[in-house]
C-alpha cells in the first residue's frame, strides 16, 4: 500500500517572486544521494536559492545560524540529532522560519511530531521531487493560484 502524500499541489500552480528576493533554502537530509535529487530538482527554479545543506540535525542548527536560510527542508530520521528535536531547536531560536519535513514515514505520529517542533509541513519523501518547490512557496506564502486552497494539508 502506498504511503498517502500529506500535501499536494497541483502541477500547474502559479508562483510569482515576491520583492524580487529569492528563497533562501538549507537542504537536510543525511543521504547524500538525497539532497543531490532534491537539490537537483530545486536547481531549475530562479527564485530558489540553495544556501547549503546539512546532513544531521546537529549540522542544520549551526547552519541556520550561520546562513540565515527562509526555509529548511528537514529529513526526520537521522542519526544523532533527528530532523524533529533539530526542528525543536530551530524554532525556538528563530520562529519566522519555515520548517517542511521530509519522511517516509507521513503518519500520523511523525505529523503530529513535526507539527508540535513547529514545521510547517510534512511531505512524502518519495514524491518530495515534485511537491518541494510549490510546498516552499506556499510556505512562505508565494503561492499565487487560489484553486490551491484546501488542497495543502499544512500543519
Amino acid at each position: 500500500m502506498p504511503t498517502p502524500v500529506i500535501s499536494h499541489f497541483p502541477q500547474h500552480s502559479t508562483f510569482h517572486r515576491q520583492h524580487g528576493k529569492p528563497i533562501r533554502v538549507l537542504l537536510v537530509d543525511d543521504h547524500f544521494l538525497v539532497r543531490q535529487a532534491l537539490r537537483k530538482a530545486l536547481d531549475r527554479y530562479v527564485d530558489i536559492d540553495l544556501v547549503g545543506e546539512a546532513a544531521n540535525g546537529q549540522e542544520a542548527v549551526k547552519q541556520v545560524d550561520l546562513l540565515r536560510p527562509s526555509v529548511v527542508v528537514m529529513d526526520i530520521n537521522m542519526p544523532g540529532m533527528n530532523g524533529i528535536e533539530a526542528t525543536g531547536r530551530i524554532m525556538r531560536k528563530h520562529p519566522s522560519l519555515h520548517v517542511i519535513g521530509l519522511s517516509f514515514n507521513v503518519g500520523k505520529r511523525n505529523r503530529e511530531a513535526m507539527s508540535n517542533a513547529g514545521a510547517r509541513m510534512l511531505l512524502d519523501k518519495g514524491a518530495a521531487h515534485e511537491q518541494l518547490y510549490p510546498a516552499i512557496s506556499h510556505a512562505v506564502g508565494k503561492l499565487t493560484d487560489a484553486g490551491t486552497s484546501g488542497a495543502c494539508h499544512t500543519m
